[in-house]
């Protein structure tokens, strides 16, 4: 999947296993993206998998609630 999808599925990821609304868990996405949380995803789009998604929403929705 490319960036955009990635962070989509990260977002959809969020609101399913934490049982947040659509809008917190944006927002989440949007301040780990500012804070430069998924550089490395932007530059290899290899790392962008379901699999990586699941481990980036453990520690996005830690240090972002």
């Amino acid at each position: 999947m490319n960036y955009e999808e990635y962070l989509d599925e990260v977002t959809t990821l969020m609101v399913e296993k934490y049982d947040i609304a659509d809008e917190a868990a944006i927002q989440m996405v949007m301040r780990a993206q500012a804070d430069d949380f998924f550089i490395a995803h932007d530059d290899d789009p290899t790392i962008c998998s379901l699999e990586r998604a699941h481990k980036d929403v453990k520690i996005i929705f830690a240090e972002y609630k």
